[in-house]
C-alpha cells in the first residue's frame, strides 16, 4: 500500500513529498503522480516512485492507484474542466478500492461565498457518496498569491485592491504542505474535515505595511470599487473574464470568506503559521 500524491508535479503537491520524506515516510511507500515529466524527475531523484498521471485520461489514474493505498487528490487547476476531472479520479479510487481518499478543498466549501467554492463543494459531495473512508483538507489562502501583487507594488508604490476591511488569513504553501504531509503520515483522520488557515487574519492596509517592509520602498493601499477594479485590471491587459474574476474574490474577501481563521493548520503542522513578512519575503527576489 502507498501514498499516492495526485497532482504532485505542482507546487503544493512537490511540497508534501518533501514533507512526507522529512516525516520519515519510506520513499519507496510514495508514489509521486502528475503530468510534467520534468517534475517527475525531479522528484525521481528524491528516491519516490513516480507515476504519469492526467486528470482528462482515466487509464493513467487507473494504472496508479492500488487496493488500499491512499491517495491524496490535489484540486485540479483547470477551472474549466476540473469538475470532470475531479469525478474522473473519484471514480478511479473506487474502482481501485483505496484505503482512504483526501481531497484538498477550500476553506468553508459548503457555506462560503467564494466563487471558487462551487467546484469543491461538488467534488467533496463525489466522494461523500462514493463510501471511501475521506479527509477534506479545506485550505484558506496561500501568501504566495499575493507575489505580482508584491511586484507590481515595487514598480508603482501602490497595492490596488477592492476588498475593502476584509481579511486574510493566508499562510504559506510549505505551512499547508506540513500539515497535509502529517495527515497522511498519521492515523485517526478518516472523517474529518480541517479548516486550514494562517493564525492571524490581515488587513490590505497591513498587507501593503508588509510589502514597504519586504521592499525598502513606500507602499500604500488604494482600495477601489470592484467596477474600478476591473477597469484597472483590464488597463493592465487582462481579459475580462480574468479582471471579473479577480474582482470577484476581492468582493468576497470583503465578505469576510478568506478571514477564517481555526488553529487546524498550525495545530496539524506542529508549529505557528509563517508570518505574513515572513512568507513575503522569499516573492521579492
Amino acid at each position: 500500500m502507498s501514498i499516492v500524491i495526485a497532482g504532485a508535479t505542482g507546487q503544493l503537491g512537490r511540497l508534501v513529498v518533501r514533507e512526507l520524506l522529512g516525516r520519515g515516510v519510506p520513499a519507496g511507500q510514495i508514489v509521486a503522480a502528475g503530468r510534467s515529466a520534468e517534475q517527475l524527475a525531479e522528484l525521481s531523484g528524491l528516491g519516490v516512485n513516480t507515476a504519469t498521471v492526467d486528470y482528462d485520461d482515466p487509464a493513467s489514474v487507473d494504472s496508479a492507484l492500488h487496493e488500499g493505498d491512499t491517495l491524496l487528490l490535489i484540486s485540479g487547476s483547470d477551472i474549466q474542466n476540473r469538475t470532470t476531472q475531479h469525478e474522473t479520479v473519484i471514480e478511479a479510487a473506487v474502482r481501485a478500492k483505496v484505503g482512504h481518499i483526501l481531497y484538498t478543498s477550500v476553506l468553508a466549501a459548503d457555506t462560503t461565498p467564494l466563487v471558487l467554492a462551487p467546484d469543491h463543494a461538488k467534488a467533496e459531495g463525489l466522494i461523500r457518496a462514493s463510501g471511501l473512508p475521506f479527509t477534506f483538507l479545506r485550505n484558506g489562502w496561500y501568501t504566495e498569491n499575493y507575489a505580482a501583487a508584491l511586484l507590481t507594488a515595487r514598480e508603482t508604490g501602490t497595492l490596488l485592491a477592492s476588498a475593502g476591511e476584509g481579511r486574510v488569513a493566508s499562510a504559506t504553501r510549505a505551512d499547508y504542505a506540513a500539515a497535509i504531509a502529517a495527515v497522511l503520515s498519521t492515523g485517526g483522520h478518516e472523517g474529518q474535515v480541517y479548516e486550514l488557515s494562517g493564525d492571524y487574519a490581515w488587513t490590505f492596509g497591513e498587507l501593503a505595511s508588509a510589502f514597504s517592509t519586504v521592499l525598502g520602498r513606500t507602499v500604500s493601499y488604494r482600495s477601489v470599487s470592484s467596477a474600478e477594479h476591473v477597469s484597472a485590471l483590464q488597463a493592465a491587459g487582462l481579459d475580462p473574464a480574468t479582471a471579473g474574476f479577480l474582482a470577484a474574490l476581492d468582493g468576497n474577501i470583503q465578505q469576510g470568506a478568506l478571514a477564517l481563521t481555526t488553529g487546524d493548520l498550525a495545530r496539524l503542522a506542529g508549529r505557528p503559521t509563517t508570518p505574513l513578512f515572513d512568507g513575503l519575503r522569499p516573492l521579492a527576489g
